[in-house]
């Protein structure tokens, strides 16, 4: 069995596969978190479009054009439930391209109608970028 994407620790047909087949839905807003990172590893678009809030999901994602990126770890760094249908989730995501390692720091706001949550929109965070030649 193969290690989930998100690095939870499990299989990935028990951690994000449950989620991206439909056989589960996200129960809180980091499991979310964690399982659109995957499907960014694995180039999940519809999954992605579904999991996003119709109030700022994009027409399409074009995941093929993503410039080379190679998805390398995630990180997070907090969760928190305002309430019991908004949430924030604060993550480091790393990737490579062209040789070059990068982060991306990024404070999600998640929000949670019928039962089911959904990913509005996030601000990145200024952090130093770490650049390593390959």
């Amino acid at each position: 069995m193969s290690a989930c994407p998100c690095g939870g620790g499990k299989a990935y047909a028990a951690c994000c596969g449950r989620l991206h087949c439909g056989a589960e839905i996200a129960a809180t807003a980091e499991a979310l978190m964690r399982s659109r990172y995957s499907a960014y590893v694995l180039r999940l678009a519809p999954y992605l479009l579904e999991s996003w809030h119709a109030s700022t999901r994009p027409q399409s994602l074009d995941l093929a054009e993503d410039g080379g990126y190679r998805w390398l770890g995630l990180e997070i760094l907090r969760h928190q439930e305002r309430d019991p249908a908004h949430a924030t989730v604060e993550f480091v995501a790393r990737y490579r391209v062209a040789g070059r390692g990068h982060r991306l720091h990024e404070v999600s706001r998640f929000v949670r109608e019928d039962g089911r949550w959904y990913y509005l929109d996030g601000t990145l965070r200024k952090t130093e970028i770490k650049t390593i030649v390959k």
